[in-house]
């Protein structure tokens, strides 16, 4: 058995395919109509209650107990990005992780949850660059020793 993708129930397939599409820069790897799958590595599907036989009222919305997860090297440049679709309704603005990571979280137009954070190579690098240690910055980003060193040996 080998797993495959994660398969969000949608409204609008080409609503959901242009919102995934222009912020999150996935691209379609197959459509078939009703049923896209991204190049990221999820689909999304219309009609899931038809696909599955169960009713229409049964599909919940904004249940708050999954997200997908993106990561980014250039929070900032998200972030600006974000701001210029003011359309999409976050869960909360930018924050920082105890473990110094900074994210976003947002929902799709169907309210699945989306968490955008700082890809964690680029915060062990930022708190390397800033003069702390390896072994600090572990403790610091929680992250083992060794990806923080292999952080660091990337910087070189």
């Amino acid at each position: 058995m080998q797993y495959q993708l994660p398969l969000l129930a949608v409204r609008d397939v080409e609503v959901s395919k242009r919102f995934y599409h222009d912020l999150f820069e996935q691209e379609v790897s197959m459509d078939l109509g009703r049923n896209v799958t991204f190049s990221g590595g999820f689909a999304i599907q219309q009609d899931f209650d038809w696909l599955v036989g169960i009713p229409k009222s049964t599909i919940l919305h904004q249940t708050n107990n999954m997200e997908l997860y993106f990561e980014v090297d250039d929070f900032e440049a998200f972030w600006s990005r974000l701001q210029q679709h003011p359309d999409v309704d976050l869960v909360h603005g930018p924050k920082t992780h105890e473990w110094h990571q900074r994210v976003v979280r947002l929902y799709d137009p169907d309210w699945h949850m989306i968490e955008v954070g700082e890809s964690m190579t680029v915060v062990v690098q930022r708190l390397l660059r800033e003069g702390n240690d390896v072994e600090r910055t572990a403790e610091m980003t929680q992250l083992p020793v060794g990806f923080v060193e292999q952080c660091r040996k990337g910087m070189e």
